[in-house]
């Protein structure tokens, strides 16, 4: 595999927007139904450097926990928008209950990137798997402010992956393959694996420099 140029980088506006449509009631008084977050994702090619708006969110995901935290460590230099569940778990341990801990840490986290990203401050989650329901906690409530939306698979072997995330891990990997992607309401999409995990030098979350006249 041929290495890209070290002065390629892929730019993500700030405007870019999933869809949207009405929470109107249901007929008969019913629950509201939920808001629609689809919308069109591009899916990015592998590349050495990553340009996204500030403000935005970004989904780190991958069916092993070692891989994804590498990454995370490796390419994200502002530690404050780095949040994962682990690290509120860390963070709980021996504080609260052993049986509340994990609705606890989720009510935590969630807060957490709600309100950075109301304040609109960059938020890169390390999800705690592929469960596609933990990637719309993060899509809505960045959908709910207008915020940029983003993914970042990373493949990984599979003496990694736990044998009860294989099947979530191949659906993920199908949606990029059909275009479907934007279904969870992401606006641009990257899957990395074997050596582009590693020749992805920067991930930045700031404007491009202004260009000369």
């Amino acid at each position: 595999m041929s290495i890209p140029p070290s002065t390629r980088s892929v730019k993500i506006s700030d405007d870019e927007r999933g869809g949207w449509s009405s929470d109107r009631p249901r007929p008969g008084g019913g629950p509201a139904r939920p808001i629609n977050v689809a919308g069109k994702c591009r899916i990015l090619p592998p590349t050495d450097r990553m340009r996204y708006s500030p403000g935005s969110l970004l989904v780190i995901a991958s069916g092993s926990p070692a891989a994804r935290e590498r990454f995370a460590d490796r390419l994200i230099e502002d530690r404050a928008s780095l949040l994962s569940l682990a690290k509120v778990r860390g963070l709980l341990a021996g504080r609260v209950p052993e049986e509340e801990l994990e609705d606890r840490a989720v009510q935590l986290l969630d807060a957490a990137v709600q309100k950075r990203l109301a304040a609109s401050e960059t938020v890169v989650v390390v999800a705690d798997g592929v469960d596609p329901a933990e990637r719309e906690r993060y899509v809505r409530l960045a959908f709910a402010v207008k915020r940029p939306r983003h993914l970042i698979l990373l493949e990984a072997p599979k003496d990694e992956v736990a044998d009860e995330d294989v099947p979530l891990v191949n659906e993920l990997r199908k949606a990029f393959d059909a275009g479907e992607v934007g279904n969870e309401g992401f606006q641009t999409a990257m899957r990395l694996g074997g050596s582009t995990i590693t020749e992805l030098k920067r991930i930045l979350f700031r404007p491009p420099p202004p260009k000369d006249d």
